[in-house]
């Protein structure tokens, strides 16, 4: 059975892997498009097994315990109109997680990561003070991210589709935990080019919320885009 670990950098929640990378390392042994499905709190440089499943999906495995699990799955995803670049950063002025932040060490989007260790995504709400649950901030992608050939890892497409989803379920610093998350990415975007990441808010049911997520190259031409579920809850102790 092949293992799977998460490097202790691409924590989220304190403790634990962060969702959209670990997706992304998923997705990466598998052929199919697959939804993955969070049963438990990743844990961080832990040997983990992969087990593959006859419908071309894949159980994450600590012993006999199942952490997550990948479904093949049809994506759809209607994705609107991004904000400018400029009008993304004016959004991200307005991070939530700038006053107070669940995950401050989070890979993606937390505040106390350098550039070069974290994505640093900090996702605003555009129209700050309008009630419309989307949010958007600006990205450019460092060298350590890349494939080798100027363009940005898959699993690091993965991971910026991440947590802005959260915000855009919550915008007010309410720990959140993604329970699921679909991803496709068309294409690769390349380093140090200036990206846009937007989230919106689908539907709410009690304290699931489902969101998704896109990113879009310096041309404003849509690249990748995630489908998720967040839940309200607090974070596990590690």
């Amino acid at each position: 059975m092949p293992t799977l670990t998460v490097d202790g950098r691409f924590c989220g929640p304190p403790g634990y892997a962060n969702g959209g990378y670990l997706a992304g390392l998923m997705a990466q042994h598998t052929t199919e498009r697959v939804r993955i499905r969070l049963h438990r709190p990743i844990p961080l440089n832990t040997d983990l097994q992969l087990r593959p499943l006859q419908d071309g999906g894949l159980e994450l495995l600590l012993g006999d315990a199942t952490l997550a699990r990948a479904t093949p799955v049809e994506f759809k995803l209607d994705v609107p109109t991004p904000p400018t670049y400029l009008q993304a950063l004016e959004a991200s002025r307005h991070f939530v997680g700038f006053a107070t932040h669940p995950a401050p060490r989070c890979f993606v989007c937390g505040t106390e990561r350098a550039r070069g260790d974290g994505l640093r995504l900090f996702a605003g709400r555009v129209n700050a003070g309008s009630a419309l649950n989307s949010v958007a901030a600006p990205w450019s992608a460092d060298d350590s991210l890349s494939d080798g050939e100027g363009k940005v890892r898959a699993v690091f497409i993965s991971s910026a589709l991440d947590c802005p989803g959260a915000f855009a379920a919550r915008n007010d610093g309410t720990p959140m935990l993604l329970g699921e998350f679909t991803a496709h990415i068309d294409r690769c975007v390349h380093v140090e080019e200036p990206c846009v990441i937007i989230g919106w808010r689908i539907s709410v049911s009690g304290r699931k919320y489902e969101v998704g997520t896109a990113l879009f190259d310096e041309d404003g031409e849509l690249c990748a885009r995630a489908r998720a579920v967040w839940i309200e809850s607090p974070y596990p102790s590690p």
